[in-house]
């Protein structure tokens, strides 16, 4: 994910702020090159995507949730529904989903809300908290030319519009790949190997389970902690 923009737009170039955003990741990153990431933020419990997929479940639409929330909350009002916005101006520009999650469930079991207005209250709680903490660490970091968001969330129209409009807020580039290459895919797969073969990199590794894109990032406060 973290280099598929650059298979569908070759003049995208080093170093940029990646938004990686998907059913297992959430996490900020600046990427100076092929295999140089440096995480800025991740989630503390949840990813985005997971969070689509479990509202989608509670308003039983199926999976994938994310296209379904998302059709959906076209219909809605993105105000109908008090939802929390979790880490909302905290100082650290970490993200937590798992809350919003759980104010979904209570809402619709409530029964004071049509479906409807769940989905869209939900989408821009989600999106509201990406702004802020997206914002706190671009704040944060040293300025680049060009903001990347990847990863099946990127999918989301209403997310990739407002991100666009953030990146141009901030003088920033927006870069977005095509809606076929944000789920996984094979190609961005392949691409990430041609980029790496570009690199002289060599064909040996070791077989790790879990493979953090920035194994020196200090491990997260909060983290696998449900809220």
């Amino acid at each position: 994910h973290a280099l598929s923009p650059r298979l569908a737009d070759p003049g995208l170039e080093f170093p940029y702020a990646l938004l990686l955003v998907s059913g297992g990741h959430c996490q900020i990153l600046r990427v100076d090159g092929v295999g140089q990431y440096r995480r800025i933020a991740t989630t503390i419990d949840d990813a985005l995507g997971e969070a689509f997929d479990k509202t989608a479940k509670i308003l039983g639409l199926g999976f994938p949730g994310g296209p379904a929330v998302e059709r959906l909350a076209q219909q809605g009002d993105p105000r109908a529904v008090p939802l929390p916005r979790p880490l909302k101006g905290n100082a650290e520009p970490h993200f937590s989903f798992a809350g919003l999650k759980s104010a979904v469930l209570r809402a619709s079991e409530s029964g004071q809300y049509t479906d409807a207005d769940i989905a869209a209250s939900f989408q821009q709680a989600a999106l509201d908290c990406v702004l802020d903490r997206l914002t706190r660490a671009l704040d944060a970091m040293e300025p680049v030319p060009a903001l990347v968001v990847a990863g099946g969330v990127a999918a989301n129209q209403r997310i990739r519009t407002a991100l666009e409009e953030l990146a141009e807020t901030r003088g920033m580039r927006f870069v977005a790949p095509p809606l076929a290459l944000c789920t996984d895919n094979a190609a961005m797969i392949a691409w990430a190997g041609c980029e790496r073969l570009g690199q002289s990199d060599p064909l040996d590794f070791v077989a790790r389970p879990r493979w953090p894109l920035d194994p020196l990032a200090e491990p997260v406060r909060g983290a696998g902690y449900k809220a």
